[in-house]
């Protein structure tokens, strides 16, 4: 039988073994910036949150530069119901009329994005909220200008100023940046928060990009957790599209992984948010959790 002081012992060991194994990694990416897109159960779930908002002040007090791009899905469709609006989708894509875009930015830039930047700041770091319509941080395009009417105002990314981002990190705040940016004629578009995630990645020539989602990573399997591919380059990612391994909603995530590699990114990870401190876990063990795709280079 373990008793409570051997216990302890044993405990404390796994930890100096963590923070031990920890280290190297630490040295590699201090001073580094890492995207990190956040979204699905990890910002539904409240233990969840807290544990993301963790990593997130970890990576900031060890001098990792995090940058936060956040969604909102789940949070947004709470509130059109409450206003009688019913959420529409078209090929993935959120239907976004005028009145939806309201809503759309009122909970982004209002609520979703203010309690991130509050948790951050009560976690222990200095957060500091953006969208992209501040600065001229993100200019957006119509992603269908020839059938405008078909999806309402959802955007595309066509240009990153990184001045006011570049400002914050080296003055030692965390960005935390909801995904609606103006096109030229200041209309509002709502935009797939990955594909900001990954524009800022490459605008900022950060180490790693990574993805929060709901799924362990890219599955040989969909159906099979323990088929999962830990490590692939961009060839690779792309014949498995082609292949249809990846498919749905999965596409759009490796396509703005592929996209940011390359246009310089290092690494880009698509990990589990529903486990606990899968951030910490992916960047500082030799293992990680999910999967990480790195230019064909890289794979020698």
């Amino acid at each position: 039988m373990v008793t409570e002081s051997e216990y302890f012992k044993e405990t404390e060991a796994n930890r100096v073994r963590i923070l031990s194994e920890a280290l190297p990694y630490i040295q590699k990416f201090a001073n580094r910036t890492v995207v990190i897109k956040y979204g699905g159960a990890a910002m539904k779930d409240s233990n969840l949150k807290d544990k993301v908002i963790g990593d997130i002040v970890f990576l900031s007090c060890v001098g990792v530069k995090p940058v936060v791009v956040h969604g909102g899905g789940p949070e947004i469709n709470s509130w059109l119901t409450k206003l009688k609006i019913e959420p529409q989708f078209r090929d993935g894509l959120r239907v976004t009329d005028a009145a939806t875009m309201d809503v759309v930015e009122m909970v982004l830039v209002g609520r979703v994005n203010k309690e991130l930047v509050s948790l951050i700041n009560q976690a222990g770091a200095l957060a500091v909220g953006l969208c992209g319509r501040d600065a001229n941080l993100i200019k957006a395009r119509h992603v269908d200008p020839v059938n405008k009417e078909r999806i309402g105002f959802v955007g595309e990314v066509t240009s990153i100023d990184t001045r006011l981002i570049k400002s914050l990190v080296d003055s030692g705040y965390v960005p935390v940046i909801s995904s609606v940016a103006d096109d030229e004629t200041g209309q509002a578009y709502n935009i797939n928060a990955d594909t900001v995630a990954g524009e800022i990645a490459a605008a900022l020539d950060a180490e790693k990009l990574i993805l929060l989602t709901d799924t362990p990573g890219i599955l040989k399997n969909y159906k099979d957790p323990s088929s999962l591919l830990t490590r692939l380059d961009i060839k690779t990612a792309r014949d498995l599209i082609s292949k249809g391994i990846v498919s749905g909603g999965m596409i759009p995530k490796v396509n703005c992984c592929v996209r940011s590699l390359a246009q310089g990114v290092r690494a880009a990870h698509i990990i589990d948010g529903r486990i606990p401190h899968a951030i910490l876990l992916e960047i500082f063990t030799d293992e990680g959790i999910g999967s990480m795709i790195v230019p064909s280079e890289y794979m020698m």
